[in-house]
């Protein structure tokens, strides 16, 4: 069995920020470098680095990574895009690696530059100009595949959950938000999740609409951030750290990306062998307040222990980053018991962690 023996992230900032200029590996690498320094690993026992990144062209991010970070050149990194979900599916990947003995030391988790992505252009076979784009394709079904806003819309108005609801929970992820001691790494002036603030149900009330019930407040930012765990084996982790005891990435309706979560959740659950209401500690991503409570909902989990440090609303969504800082904040907010990470990712995929203390 595979243990998370560290975790550290940067700060998370909003696209345009403080990080506007970096490129991933200039976010990633001092990340990687201090995930080494807490557990007391060297670079030089790294058998793999993977990488999640869901906005970047290719290149093999993980590659650049790790050898921007020191790593030893044999480390050949392996970069993952499974969009939202990416940087948890990258630790469940680590999992699979060391459990099956290929690897003992894995580094996992990703990085994305929301101000550095590159212009997106679709370009005209028939030799007329290229058309630039801004969202992928998530299905082959241009009506199955709905914008994320307007599929949390729609959620949101076949569960019920009004904007008062959503705006309820965006102002409570703020007020639970704190600094985070010890799992951010200090870049570029940065020590802190820079966009958590004092936000009040009045001015969520008078937020902008971006569609539906769905609004610049109870809706997670656009960011740039990197973050990473480290994944052992259990002869190198010795007893301790957390012990991943089970996890799942399941595919759903890609109408209703933002349930997916709910059967990678009880899936997760049902490995471990443990039921929702022994969960001590949630992570469950907030890219929309409307998601959030219906993945809370869905799952049977106790609102007390979900996002007690606040989550994405309050932070903000770097794509393929973010199932990584729920990873990273788990690690550090778990005090004792049953842990659980989960996220949603666009054309209905859920991915799922659990782990114990």
């Amino acid at each position: 069995m595979s243990a998370i023996l560290a975790a550290k992230r940067t700060g998370v900032v909003p696209r345009g920020g403080a990080f506007a200029r970096l490129e991933i590996e200039d976010l990633a690498a001092p990340v990687v470098q201090a995930l080494l320094a807490a557990a007391g690993i060297t670079a030089g026992a790294v058998d793999e680095l993977i990488c999640a990144n869901a906005l970047g062209a290719g290149g093999n991010p993980a590659r650049r990574v790790a050898l921007a970070a020191g790593l030893p050149e044999r480390v050949a990194g392996l970069s993952v895009d499974r969009q939202c979900a990416g940087g948890l599916d990258a630790v469940l990947l680590a999992r699979a690696l060391v459990d099956s003995g290929a690897a003992e030391v894995v580094i996992a988790g990703g990085v994305e530059s929301y101000s550095r992505r590159p212009i997106r252009l679709r370009s005209d076979p028939g030799g007329g100009p290229a058309v630039v784009y801004d969202q992928a394709r998530f299905t082959p079904w241009p009506d199955r595949d709905p914008g994320m806003a307007e599929a949390a819309a729609a959620l949101a108005a076949r569960l019920g959950i009004a904007r008062a609801a959503q705006d309820a929970w965006a102002v409570a992820s703020h007020a639970k938000a704190r600094v985070c001691a010890g799992e951010i790494v200090a870049l570029a002036g940065v020590e802190r999740d820079v966009f958590a603030r004092g936000l009040s149900l009045a001015v969520a009330a008078r937020a902008k609409v971006l569609t539906g019930t769905i609004t610049a407040a109870n809706a997670a930012v656009a960011a740039d951030a990197a973050a990473f765990v480290l994944v052992v084996s259990d002869r190198i982790a010795a007893g301790r750290g957390l012990r991943i005891v089970g996890g799942a990435t399941l595919g759903g309706d890609p109408v209703e990306p933002g349930l997916a979560p709910v059967a990678a959740i009880a899936a997760a659950l049902q490995r471990a062998g443990v039921a929702a209401d022994q969960v001590a500690a949630a992570e469950v991503m907030e890219a929309y307040a409307a998601q959030a409570i219906a993945c809370l909902t869905g799952a049977g989990l106790d609102a007390a222990v979900v996002n007690i440090g606040g989550g994405a609303l309050a932070r903000g969504h770097p794509i393929g980053a973010s199932g990584a800082v729920l990873a990273v904040r788990l690690f550090h907010e778990l005090q004792a018991g049953i842990g659980l990470a989960a996220i949603a990712a666009a054309g209905g995929i859920g991915t799922a962690l659990v782990v114990q203390k």
